[in-house]
């Protein structure tokens, strides 16, 4: 292969593209285009070698540019790249693709829990690690992060999003993308360990109508531009390789044939230049959403929207060349998204190398520095609701002699792991109940375990034990892709249970784990804590343990607005204002049958420990374009022990052109506080800091009064104000 021009790796990786496009067949170009599933590595690697038509690998003698769910091995991936680069007539590799969504071997907390640590060092370390692992089996590719910001409980997907919030997405999501490819702007994406990311779905998936997965959404402008659009933009500033295309309806155009948001607005306006792909058979459910008469049409559609690579469907290899050959579409169009897949396996170092070691994954799945991050991971996704002085747990003398561990969840393996998880092994788990035995069991203190199946033998335990743990919550099944729910309560008979429990033990702690934030009000006054850990990995026993002992304190935080209800929601803190204030004291509510507020605010946990907030003070009354305010507050630990507290910046602009929220988060700060010790919080606000974005996403800062507060929480925080002075960005 030495006189290819694009196998010579000192040249431009353009340069390299143009002239592999110069030597290859229209069929051949379709190829690239054209993905398919779970590929038999003996029978499809054979007939790619035989140059015959294989079960989907083989397209007109030529292989399929790119496969998913290659049986994540290594030597069977190997067996699909020889045949692709040895025996083809141009030696293009391969991209292999699996969901590699919160880890791989090794399982982290689901997105929303890794959210919950307001953390994206953690999340950024997170998906490097799972990087590593997929890669040693042969993984190139990662249908992740999930940046759809979700509003609506009951949607399944919302396990996947990192919440409510569009500035805590879009940085958790760009700190995503850089792990997953190890490094901002894609820099580290030749290292074999590495995997290009996908930003999926594109775009406002999280507003399908009540929450139903699938469904329609109607959304304006405005609300597009500065809720849903920008992690997007965020994951192609950190360098993201692929975005996916969502499977809904927008304002009456499918996602995956909208021409305008696609090709227009991701990329000429944002500048993207890496990959688009469909959703599994989006291209196909074209023809079911009544925009496209058959699949050739739906080929069309999509491809003219600037949807690069057909998941599945099969769509562009039966068609694009005909379509192109007609002249309905233009070579060029081929081209630019050809040239789009050439460069991902380019800069992924495929050229060089598209081999995996077989023996890598024994050296980098499941080591004990990945548990160690895991267990991490599950302590930052542990968020403290409420605590009435049971917690964190003393045992021995003075303290516990006798702890029961119960629930249908005490002793789950795989239900800790939570929805889109491949490849985790439910035997590699740690249970609750193992970690609270290996914690506090011995030195005169009984734990003793049951799941809660016959109800009456766990009343008698609960009774003669002087702490029960009781661990609860939803099953992975009820989170997830198509798995939504008309109620975000308990699972039926759990809240029963917990009421009979906390009748007999005074002493209950209360763990739910969930794939999304439930109603939990009627569990405000049953037992003595209440924690919601959501599914939180193959170290969720370890880490929720670790916060239960107080070894660690609690940091988590939450990403979502936990409702009382499911008839309040959606419910998120960046709502707009009304022509009517609501006056929560007031003798009138937005409900007659219910309180209007949340049960918690975005942003809320407790801790061990007491923390105050002192005045929110400025260097300056003015903020000029181009200069920088410095915002601080003084945050105390007046209380016995240590904490880690989440300290969150919220700006109101009082009037501008547009309605805008009554609550932005702007900036989190983590500090560390020992008992009695107090920090002055520091933040630096730019014009940029407070600029939306008009219904054509142009930026506009316009100058007048914000409210600006530093707060535990977004419900709470003193408030004072500034000017932002004329000058910057003004829309016209």
């Amino acid at each position: 292969m030495s006189d290819r021009q694009w196998t010579a790796a000192d040249r431009p990786v353009a340069e390299r593209v143009s002239a592999l496009l110069g030597a290859m067949t229209l069929e051949e170009k379709v190829g690239q285009l054209h993905q398919v599933v779970n590929p038999d590595p003996v029978r499809d690697a054979t007939a790619l070698a035989a140059g015959s038509f294989g079960s989907c690998i083989v397209a007109s003698g030529e292989h399929a540019g790119n496969v998913r769910d290659a049986g994540a091995q290594a030597h069977g991936v190997n067996a699909l790249q020889r045949a692709a680069v040895e025996t083809s007539r141009l030696g293009i590799p391969l991209l292999v693709a699996r969901d590699v969504i919160h880890g791989h071997r090794t399982v982290f907390p689901i997105p929303l829990g890794q959210a919950a640590s307001f953390d994206a060092d953690l999340v950024r370390r997170c998906a490097r690690a799972a990087a590593r692992e997929a890669s040693a089996d042969g993984v190139r590719w990662t249908f992740a992060p999930m940046v759809d910001i979700a509003h609506d409980p009951r949607w399944g997907r919302v396990a996947e999003s990192w919440g409510e919030d569009p500035w805590l997405s879009a940085h958790l999501g760009a700190a995503a993308v850089e792990g997953f490819q190890g490094g901002p702007g894609g820099a580290g994406l030749a290292e074999p360990d590495s995997l290009a990311a996908c930003a999926k779905h594109y775009v406002g998936y999280g507003l399908v109508q009540g929450g139903r997965d699938y469904a329609e959404v109607d959304v304006g402008l405005l609300t597009l531009h500065n809720r849903h659009l920008r992690p997007f933009a965020a994951a192609v500033d950190a360098g993201v390789a692929t975005v996916m295309t969502a499977f809904h309806t927008l304002d009456g155009t499918p996602m995956t044939a909208h021409a305008g948001l696609v090709r227009g607005h991701l990329k000429a306006d944002l500048g993207f230049a890496g990959v688009v792909v469909s959703d599994w058979d989006a291209v196909g459910e074209l023809v079911l959403h009544g925009v496209a008469a058959d699949t050739r049409e739906a080929a069309a559609l999509a491809l003219l929207a600037g949807v690069d690579v057909d998941m599945v469907t099969g769509a562009y290899r039966a068609h694009l060349a005909g379509l192109v050959q007609d002249g309905r579409l233009t070579q060029g169009l081929v081209d630019d998204a050809v040239a789009r897949v050439l460069t991902v396996k380019l800069r992924l170092g495929l050229f060089e190398d598209p081999y995996t070691d077989p023996a890598r994954a024994a050296t980098v799945q499941l080591t004990p520095d990945h548990r160690a991050l895991a267990r991490e991971a599950a302590a930052g996704a542990t968020v403290l609701l409420r605590n009435d002085g049971v917690l964190p747990l003393v045992v021995g003398p003075g303290g516990a002699r006798h702890l029961h561990v119960t629930g249908p969840l005490a002793t789950a393996r795989a239900e800790l792991f939570g929805t889109w998880t491949l490849d985790g092994r439910p035997e590699d788990a740690v249970t609750i109940a193992d970690a609270v035995r290996e914690r506090f069991a011995g030195d005169g203190t009984t734990v003793t375990v049951d799941d809660c199946r016959f109800l009456d033998e766990t009343l008698v335990a609960a009774r003669v034990a002087d702490v029960v743990v009781a661990c609860v919550g939803e099953h992975p099944m009820r989170s997830g892709e198509a798995n939504s729910v008309t109620s975000v309560d308990l699972p039926p008979g759990q809240l029963e249970a917990l009421e009979a429990l906390a009748r007999v033990s005074r002493r209950l702690v209360v763990v739910v784990l969930s794939g999304r934030p439930l109603a939990l009000e009627r569990l405000e006054h049953v037992g003595a804590a209440l924690l919601l850990v959501f599914h939180p990995g193959v170290e969720g026993g370890h880490g929720i343990v670790d916060v239960l002992a107080g070894d660690v304190p609690p940091r988590g935080r939450l990403p979502v607005t936990l409702p009382r209800s499911t008839g309040q929601v959606p419910l998120h803190h960046d709502h707009l204002p009304t022509g009517r204030p609501l006056d929560p004291a007031g003798p009138v509510g937005r409900y007659r049958d219910h309180r209007d507020t949340p049960l918690h605010p975005f942003g809320f946990g407790a801790g061990y420990s007491e923390v105050t907030y002192g005045p929110v003070g400025l260097s300056s009354p003015t903020l000029a374009p181009g200069g920088t305010l410095q915002v601080s507050a003084r945050v105390a630990n007046v209380g016995a022990r240590p904490v880690a507290e989440t300290t969150q910046l919220y700006v109101h602009d009082l009037v501008a052109r547009v309605s805008r929220p009554v609550s932005e988060l702007v900036g989190v700060r983590r500090v560390e506080l020992a008992p009695g010790e107090a920090q002055d919080v520091t933040f630096d606000l730019d014009a940029g800091d407070l600029a939306y974005l008009d219904a054509h996403g142009r930026p506009c800062s316009e100058p007048g009064t914000f409210t600006i507060r530093i707060a535990p929480h977004a419900g709470g925080g003193t408030t004072t104000s500034f000017e932002l002075l004329a000058g910057g960005a003004e829309s016209t």
